[in-house]
């Protein structure tokens, strides 16, 4: 989708901050004009809040040539080259996820992608949350309110899907870390803190800690 080329550098104190709706557990820093929690965890279950990253809606025609030359299908997710996690949210609709600060770079790649297809676009990066959810007992802390099977079987890595997640529609992306079991989730940015506590609170019982903002590839 287009290199984002080098992570955005850190903004000065006198930049405008954006927040997620979710309150960051200290320490915090700011990072391309977002505060997110610079907190670390060795937790073996870890929830992150990495809502700053750059989140793309695109639509087109499922089954036209944007559909091919994008080549991820309607519930699977796949990274290209350039760190962009493109996830098949939908018959005709992919939501792409990159780098903090990217979501420009990623319109650009998008638009020169030279089909005939009518392609739209649409910046949801301050629109939706976004957590991630790293650990062996993940799939057990999402059985509790989630409807779906995860079964390995079912939702192996490079699934994506959406389903109702304690109550809220919420796109899960099963995107695993270095060999560890990864899920993102994404919803509307009013859900976000209500997915967020519903989450920790089923997740206390597997020894689930927060974790900070990690980096662009979160």
């Amino acid at each position: 989708m287009g290199d984002p080329a080098a992570d955005p550098a850190p903004a000065s104190a006198a930049d405008p901050v954006a927040r997620s709706p979710i309150p960051p557990a200290a320490p915090t820093r700011i990072v391309a004009g977002w505060e997110v929690s610079d907190r670390r965890s060795e937790a073996s279950l870890r929830l992150a809040d990495v809502s700053p990253l750059a989140k793309l809606h695109v639509r087109a025609d499922e089954d036209g040539a944007f559909a091919a030359a994008i080549g991820t299908d309607f519930l699977h997710a796949a990274r290209d080259e350039h760190r962009v996690l493109v996830t098949g949210s939908g018959p005709g609709e992919w939501t792409l996820l990159g780098p903090v600060g990217s979501v420009a770079a990623m319109t650009a790649a998008v638009k020169a992608i030279d089909v005939p297809d009518r392609v739209t676009t649409v910046d949801l990066t301050h629109g939706r949350a976004l957590l991630r959810l790293t650990g062996d007992a993940a799939r057990a802390v999402l059985a509790v309110i989630c409807a779906i099977d995860l079964d390995d079987q079912v939702v192996p890595d490079g699934t994506c899907l959406r389903s109702s997640v304690a109550g809220v529609v919420t796109d899960v992306v099963r995107d695993d870390r270095a060999g560890e079991r990864s899920y993102l989730l994404h919803c509307e940015r009013s859900s976000g803190a209500y997915l967020a506590e519903q989450l920790a609170d089923v997740g206390r019982d597997h020894g689930l800690d927060v974790e900070g903002f990690l980096a662009a590839t979160d």
